[in-house]
Order: C-alpha cells, then sequence, then structure tokens
C-alpha cells in the first residue's frame, strides 16, 4: 500500500529526533511545573501556621521561594533538555545510517556495513540489516555466476547444432544415421537440462515453504524401491551391489527423496571406475537417519568436494557431456535434502567416495532390523 499524498499536517517537527526532544520538553517541563507549585503551595501553608512571622516577612518569604522555583525550573528544563537532545541524537545515529543504507540501496549500490556500538534494539536492527545486505551481494553474486554458467552450457551444444545444420544446409556435409542420432542425443541433452533446471527452480520455492504433502514413510522401504530400479542397469554394467538398511520413519515430501536416491544411484552407476562394489547403508543415529552410497569413481579433488554440489560443477566437463551429465543434479539433490532441513555431503579417499546425507527422524520402527535389499 503506497502513502497518500494528501496526509494531515503536524503541527509537530518533521524530523524524529527534533519529534522526540520536543515531546520529551513538554513531558519534562509538565512534571517541572506541576512539581514547582505544590512545593509552593506547601511552603506557603507551612509558612501560614507560623504566627510569629510578620506580613512583610511573609510576602518577602513567598516572593523569594517564587523566584527560586522559577529560576530552578527554567534551568531544569533547558539543562534537561540539552541532554536529552545529544543523548537521543546518538541514540538515532544508527537509524540515520540505516536511512542513508538504504537510499543507497534504492539507488542500485550496495552500501559499506552499519557500524554496531550496542546490543539494544536499534542495534540488534542494525546487524540484521547487514545481514540483509550482505545476503543481496550473494544472490546478486550467484545470480550473474548463474547466467555465466547457463551461457557456456548452452553455447557449445547450441553452436555444434547450428554448424551441423548450416552444413548440411548448403550440402557441405550429407546427414547420415549416425550423425542424425548424435544431434538428436544433444537436442534431448539440452531439454534435460532445461528440465532438471525448472525442477531445481521448483526445489527452490518449496524449500521456503510448509509442506502440505509430506508424509511418513519408512527409509529402508523407500532404499530397496529405489535399488530395485538400479538393479538391473548394474548388472548389465556387471557392477556388484551391496545394500543394508535399518527400519526408520522419516517425514519427507512427496516424490522428493525418492528422487534423492535416484539421484545418487545414477551418479555412482554413472561415474563408475574400478572393481569394486557399490554399498548402500542405511542407519538409524541418535535423531536422525542417515543414508551412505559408497563405490569407486574418477578421482575428486579435495580442493573440489566442496564445490561438486553447486549448479553445473563438474569435476571433468568433458567426459560428464559424453556420459550426458548436465550438472545439476547434485546441486537438486542437495536443495531437495535442505528442503527436509537435512544435510549432505561426500567423503572421498582418492578413487573411493561415499555420497551421504542425513535426514530428521520421526520415529525408530518397532521392527529395527537390517534389511539385505
Amino acid at each position: 500500500m503506497f502513502m497518500s499524498n494528501d496526509r494531515k499536517k503536524s503541527w509537530l517537527p518533521k524530523r524524529f529526533l527534533w519529534r522526540l526532544t520536543f515531546l520529551n520538553i513538554v513531558i519534562v517541563a509538565s512534571f517541572i511545573v506541576l512539581s514547582s507549585w505544590a512545593i509552593y503551595n506547601t511552603a506557603c501553608f507551612l509558612v501560614d501556621g507560623m504566627e510569629a512571622m510578620d506580613v512583610q516577612k511573609l510576602n518577602q518569604f513567598d516572593s523569594t521561594l517564587f523566584q527560586y522555583l522559577w529560576i530552578f525550573s527554567v534551568t531544569a528544563i533547558v539543562m534537561g533538555s540539552i541532554v536529552h537532545f545529544y543523548l537521543t541524537r546518538t541514540l538515532t545515529r544508527p537509524l540515520r545510517g540505516l536511512i542513508e543504507s538504504t537510499k543507497s540501496m534504492k539507488k542500485g549500490q550496495y552500501p559499506t556495513p552499519i557500524e554496531v556500538s550496542s546490543e539494544d534494539e536499534i542495534g540488534q536492527l542494525s546487524v540484521q540489516f547487514n545481514s540483509l545486505v550482505q545476503q543481496l551481494k550473494n544472490n546478486e553474486q550467484y545470480r550473474q555466476k548463474l547466467i555465466s554458467d547457463l551461457s557456456h552450457e548452452f553455447r557449445t551444444p547450441l553452436s555444434n547444432l547450428n554448424g551441423y545444420l548450416n552444413a548440411m544446409k548448403n550440402g557441405v556435409i550429407e546427414g547420415d544415421q549416425k550423425l542424425y542420432e548424435s544431434l538428436h542425443e544433444e537436442s534431448k541433452r539440452l531439454i534435460s537440462m532445461v528440465e532438471q533446471l525448472e525442477k531445481l527452480k521448483e526445489w527452490d520455492s518449496v524449500s521456503q515453504q510448509l509442506f502440505s504433502d509430506k508424509k511418513v514413510v519408512d527409509m529402508a522401504l523407500l532404499m530397496e524401491q529405489s535399488v530395485e530400479m538400479f538393479r538391473w542397469t548394474m548388472e548389465k554394467a556387471d557392477i556388484e551391489v551391496g545394500c543394508k538398511v535399518e527400519n526408520g520413519l522419516v517425514n519427507v515430501y512427496n516424490g522428493g527423496i525418492t528422487q534423492v536416491l535416484s539421484n545418487l544411484l545414477d551418479n555412482a552407476v554413472r561415474y563408475y571406475r574400478g572393481t569394486g562394489p557399490i554399498t548402500i547403508t542405511g542407519e538409524c543415529l541418535d535423531r536422525e537417519y542417515r543414508v551412505c552410497i559408497s563405490g569407486p569413481g574418477q578421482e575428486i579433488p579435495e580442493t573440489e568436494q566442496d564445490k561438486i554440489f553447486e549448479r553445473f560443477y563438474r569435476t571433468d566437463p568433458s567426459r560428464s557431456r559424453e556420459t550426458g551429465g548436465t550438472g545439476l543434479g547434485l546441486a537438486i539433490t542437495k536443495e531437495i535434502v535442505k528442503s527436509h532441513h537435512g544435510e549432505i555431503g561426500v567423503h572421498s579417499n582418492g578413487n573411493e567416495h561415499t555420497f551421504w546425507f542425513t535426514l530428521p527422524l520421526h520415529a525408530v520402527s518397532a521392527t529395527n532390523d537390517k534389511n539385505e535389499c
């Protein structure tokens, strides 16, 4: 709602500092005048009760008392107003800093952090404002990086498609079945990338909302179903699989954790390098359920392990394109786990990798046995 331009005119000063000072003067002056009036009348009443004092001395006492009370009242009001003005000015200095910072943000500039010198409400407001500015900076940097990554990811395949289509159009090359299949696969990869971006956007928004269609499921059953979906693929690739899971109930978003398991299993199979088995384990810890998927694969440098869940990240870009990767699967996986208030990570020891994630445990199943799947 926008503020109306036809606001009622106030007889108070416009600036907050002056308004506060003016109101303080009125309140303090009122109390001082009332107190002085009460003291004056009380003193006069007591003196009137003294029979020995003559009228001249009584009048002189009244005049002197009134004069001192007047001087005291005016001095107290002036000194109190000056002290109040400077104290209020000091207290409201962070507010003036906030005003200038918001003006800078309105112009599209990021202000320097506001200096926080207290832990009161204004200090807390300044801390939250600084955090907000930093978050906006991070979001802007992330947006620019995302645009740059998108441009890079789409430019190469689109250039390839455009180059081949132009060459066939001009008769430079003739299309054959193999070329058509390659172009078709490249177009499918682009479509897959767009679809995964849509999923990522969906989970970005879901992570900020309350889940209305969550349901309690047994992780053992969920993991067994997911492993079964990949069993034929693993057997075809001659990959041995081992699976041991405990029963544990978790409250999950419909289809979300199934996609997490599918993404991690697909990643383990797609980048499988070696002869060892792929091992899937699930266990109930204190207040969470932990899933681990381990297996051999291409080496992940230690410095790159923190980046592996970033969007469009690949340890080997050319090899990932050959295997059909888009660099979005693990980013989607991380977003889904985060939206369930869980954690995700990877442990790597040379060519042996363990991808893990945890979920808050809803309840431990009555039959907490380890199942082979």
